[in-house]
């Protein structure tokens, strides 16, 4: 359904910009129980769309009740929420912008690795908060719909064993991934430097790094002379910067100059410094030792002496020095912060390290309490996921209130929420034809055609119509989420039947099982084909594909329930991801699971990626597989199909393990070579009926490889 031509002089308040001029928007909708989606209601001209001659479609007629689809959920996070930014500090999910670099991780191998990546997106909405505590005290709240990863995957905060809500949930059996926040359940890191730990920084930073200098020089003629000179070279700027703002704060003027020019083997290094003797006294006072320092002043000297002395090779944080003192204190800080840590051995120079031990989780403990300045030290890209934190599920508690949350969109898919691996939403960009946008308007924009029922009525009513097949789900699943709240697919089903017109319908969506009593008595009046989409049979690889659809577990019991009803139902093998549900032992399985569900055929296409799709795909190949890519490249890179080298190599692969299982239609439809779809040869109610191998034999809907420009529903 095209808008062209329908536009009215006065655009209508509060809708879309690209709907706004619609003299056929009825209103645009927003409720609690779809939070984050609109649904833009609209009066069809009409509800059959004829499938251009051109088209290798091998149907006529489909009707598409909605356009969109609300079967992708948005995720959501409290505003609180602490993310972990590129340059390793976490700021609260409220503070992240479009544009900001942050933490996600990526699969290489047969390891996930924390790596940069860029926030693309970021919305508003308001959903019903649930509460996860960890066993180390991490808390995050987040709505029901929101997903993390387990050690077994990728987990809902809420789901169902059975029924229309079926899919993976957390429950307190699983640990998730990631460090934690190590007992910190709220932003401690400093962004507002207390006086005393402006004092502590100091006194790490100089004693540390700084020079003090005091001497006095005789002279001969009249009396000596005497120097007192401080000085701070660094070849890092933050921490020189914010050595010389506290020093300001503490009305110590110094001045800055070059202290050694960059060359192959180190980078230029500057220097603040003062040969005033009150800055000199002042300063001498400000790194005295406290004799009962307080916890900002414990974070600061911490902060200061890792910016001076510190390093984070290899995931190890030490700090080391030679004095004594220092060193005390340093483990004095640690301790009174509830660091753990050791000290190490002497090395030849006498130099020692306190060195923190307790891996990811308590370095993120240490940044998070003491902010140091230096970025680079801070950085996690590169790491494998893994550690030691104490991040079993202890419990999930339902908030019993709708709270603001927040959302991000990220180029890895994830982000570091609260120190664990938090699933974003994708948004595919499939909505340019109606002039809306191309990222998320797909999940979060729905086109509802209030009135579709009886406009198909009206045009079924015709003298004219011939009662040709009508395919439903070839375009957008007509039992997704939406239609749980529109109820628009029983007037179709019985607008269809009643009028003598047979039709088929592919979903993915466990909500069909609403409408099984009436699909089963519109069989009685005309044939009617029933399919599931069901692509993936690894539940971690489908949840990471296809998020916020039913399991497959769900679909393949729709299936059995459909068989309970005396129905035939195909299973849509569709599309094959290559190198990923190929494998002999991924089609076996997925055949043997059809069979058991009571499926009466399986279906069966490759991937085939459009521009809008292909870089939706690429984008999540890159986060879950990257090591696939190239060879991605390589088969798609004459454009949108698989090459058909492939496609024959698959249907050898396929076609035996079909035929083994029992899953291979009965007829052969002699106009196509395909399979027969009842509903597609069946004559309509009247005319005359032809013989099989005629050419009245309409050519089928449902073959054993499906058209090329037939496009599966599954993205």
């Amino acid at each position: 359904m095209r808008w062209s031509g329908q536009e009215l002089t006065t655009e209508q308040a509060g809708a879309l910009p690209g709907l706004a001029r619609l003299n056929n928007l009825v209103r645009s909708v927003r409720t609690p129980e779809f939070d984050g989606i609109t649904f833009h209601e609209v009066l069809a001209k009409s509800a059959l769309n004829r499938v251009p001659g051109q088209s290798a479609m091998p149907f006529g007629w489909t009707i598409n009740p909605y356009r969109g689809c609300s079967h992708a959920c948005t995720y959501c996070l409290s505003p609180e929420t602490l993310i972990l930014m590129a340059d390793g500090r976490q700021k609260p999910l409220w503070e992240v912008r479009v544009g900001d670099a942050i933490i996600g991780t990526r699969a290489e191998g047969s390891y996930r690795r924390y790596v940069e990546t860029t926030v693309l997106a970021a919305w508003n909405t308001r959903k019903r908060g649930h509460r996860i505590t960890l066993a180390d005290g991490t808390e995050i709240v987040a709505s029901g719909d929101h997903r993390f990863l387990t050690e077994r995957g990728w987990k809902f905060v809420t789901g169902a064993m059975s029924g229309i809500a079926q899919r993976p949930y957390l429950t307190t059996s699983n640990k998730l991934m990631g460090f934690g926040l190590n007992g910190l359940t709220e932003t401690t890191q400093p962004h507002f430097f207390a006086p005393n730990y402006r004092r502590g920084y100091l006194t790490g930073m100089i004693r540390g790094d700084g020079m003090m200098i005091s001497r006095d020089y005789p002279r001969r003629a009249r009396g000596g002379s005497t120097v007192r000179l401080f000085r701070l070279a660094l070849a890092d700027p933050e921490a020189l910067n914010r050595s010389r703002l506290f020093l300001e704060q503490e009305d110590i003027r110094t001045q800055t100059r070059p202290f050694a020019v960059a060359s192959d083997a180190r980078r230029s290094i500057n220097s603040i410094y003062s040969g005033k003797a009150e800055n000199y006294t002042r300063i001498t006072d400000l790194i005295d030792w406290p004799e009962s320092p307080d916890p900002d002043w414990h974070a600061g000297y911490l902060a200061g002496v890792f910016d001076a002395e510190g390093s984070c090779s290899q995931g190890v944080l030490r700090i080391s020095n030679k004095d004594v003192a220092i060193l005390d204190n340093i483990q004095r800080s640690m301790g009174a912060l509830g660091i753990d840590h050791v000290l190490e051995g002497p090395r030849s120079n006498g130099v020692r390290c306190v060195r923190v031990t307790g891996g990811l989780p308590m370095r993120s403990r240490f940044f998070n309490l003491t902010g140091p300045a230096i970025d680079r030290k801070l950085a996690i890209t590169g790491r494998v996921v893994k550690s030691d934190a104490e991040l079993q599920i202890m419990g999930i508690d339902d908030l019993g209130v709708t709270m603001d949350m927040i959302d991000i969109t990220t180029g890895t898919g994830d982000f570091i929420a609260n120190g664990v691996i938090s699933h974003n939403c994708f948004a595919r960009p499939t909505h340019n034809y109606l002039d809306l946008n191309a990222g998320k308007d797909f999940d979060n924009e729905i086109i509802v055609k209030v009135n579709v029922a009886e406009v198909l009525r009206k045009e079924l009513g015709k003298p004219t119509w011939g009662r040709h097949p009508v395919a439903l789900g070839t375009n957008t699943d007509p039992y997704q989420r939406a239609e749980g709240r529109y109820r628009l697919m029983p007037g179709i089903i019985a607008a269809l039947a009643e009028s003598g017109t047979p039709f088929s319908i592919l979903t993915k969506g466990t909500l069909l099982r609403r409408d099984l009593d009436l699909l089963h008595e519109a069989s009685q009046q005309v044939p009617v084909d029933l399919a599931m989409s069901i692509a993936i049979y690894d539940d971690a690889l489908q949840q990471a594909v296809e998020p916020g659809t039913p399991s497959t577990k769900a679909r393949l019991a729709t299936i059995s329930a459909i068989r309970d009803k005396g129905m035939d139902c195909s299973v849509f093998l569709m599309p094959i991801l290559p190198f990923l549900t190929d494998t002999r032992s991924h089609l076996d399985e997925a055949m043997r699971q059809a069979k058991a569900a009571g499926a009466t055929g399986v279906l069966y296409s490759s991937l085939h990626l459009k521009p809008g799709v292909k870089e939706w795909y690429s984008q999540w190949l890159e986060q879950d597989h990257p090591e696939l890519l190239p060879r991605y490249r390589e088969l798609y890179k004459r454009g949108t199909y698989a090459p058909k080298e492939y496609r024959q190599w698959l249907a050898e692969r396929i076609q035996p393990l079909i035929r083994a299982h029992g899953l291979q239609r009965r007829t052969e439809d002699p106009a196509t070579g395909g399979i027969l779809s009842t509903a597609l040869t069946a004559s309509p109610v009247g005319a005359s009926t032809a013989a099989p191998g005629s050419p009245n034999v309409p050519p089928s809907l449902i073959a054993a490889e499906l058209p090329l420009d037939l496009t599966p529903t599954l993205f």
